[in-house]
């Protein structure tokens, strides 16, 4: 059996949460959803459970961070293009995120990054496997 990730993150307000990432393209399993929480489908084996904050709590006794404050984590996610990268970001930017840096290129790899409604930080990048091994 393939190994599966799912990261869990507090969100505010889930319908929102669902209404941005949506706007970026990503999907929903209904079977992981209700009003408590969703279940973002990444990729086959990638997954983001977006979770109310009361429900997030019943899986940690310590505080939530506030993202908007600190950073807690990155989420970082890969592209299949530069153009992929841009168009994320741009999307995220469009649907109410914002962009806390700027543009990375360091030539074979490339990246940008946009900060959700809840300020949880996302990382897109593209890299150019050829470019990176001197092909």
């Amino acid at each position: 059996m393939a190994k599966q990730i799912y990261v869990n993150l507090p969100v505010q307000d889930l319908d929102r949460s669902v209404a941005f990432f949506s706007s970026l393209g990503f999907e929903f399993d209904p079977q992981f959803t209700d009003e408590n929480a969703t279940c973002m489908i990444i990729d086959d084996n990638i997954y983001v459970m977006l979770l109310v904050e009361d429900f997030f709590k019943t899986f940690t006794p310590n505080p939530i961070a506030d993202a908007t404050q600190s950073t807690e984590a990155i989420v970082a996610l890969s592209a299949d293009s530069r153009e992929e990268v841009d168009e994320v970001v741009s999307k995220a930017v469009e649907a109410g995120g914002t962009t806390p840096n700027k543009k990375q290129d360091q030539g074979f790899m490339y990246g940008w990054g946009f900060q959700d409604l809840d300020g949880h930080l996302w990382e897109v990048m593209y890299m150019d496997m050829d470019q990176a091994s001197g092909n």
